[in-house]
């Protein structure tokens, strides 16, 4: 099979919305150092509910597609700052997203694999 690139680019899409979500209305409230804390972990949060929920249509390569989505939502976040230097707090965030998809493949992998194994033991009965 190969890479599913709609579903890459909607995942990184939403993740990304995801956590403009989370800090847009901290900013805007006065609490934007906040965000330095907040952010990572919700990075990392977000990435693996979102991949989990959109990849359960894929069909190979579950690994490979966690990481493109991390990378590709990583660089729309890069466009959107246009690059601007980040805290070590937010450069750690982008990090955790693409550990956050590749371990998302490696849940989908794992239930995959255990749906294939379900259905071959039906068959045998």
């Amino acid at each position: 099979m190969s890479i599913q690139w709609g579903r890459v680019l909607l995942a990184a899409f939403l993740m990304e919305l995801v956590l403009f979500a989370i800090a847009v209305p901290l900013n805007l409230s006065g609490a934007g150092r906040v965000n330095l804390y907040v952010i990572p972990p919700a990075a990392l949060i977000a990435t693996f509910a979102i991949t989990v929920w959109l990849g359960r249509r894929i069909k190979s390569k579950f690994v490979l597609h966690g990481v493109l989505i991390g990378v590709v939502g990583t660089l729309m976040y890069v466009a959107i700052t246009r690059g601007q230097p980040e805290p070590w707090q937010y450069v750690l965030g982008n990090a955790l997203k693409v550990a956050g998809r590749a371990a998302a493949g490696m849940v989908l992998a794992q239930r995959q694999g255990a749906g294939r194994e379900i259905s071959d033991d039906r068959s045998q009965v």
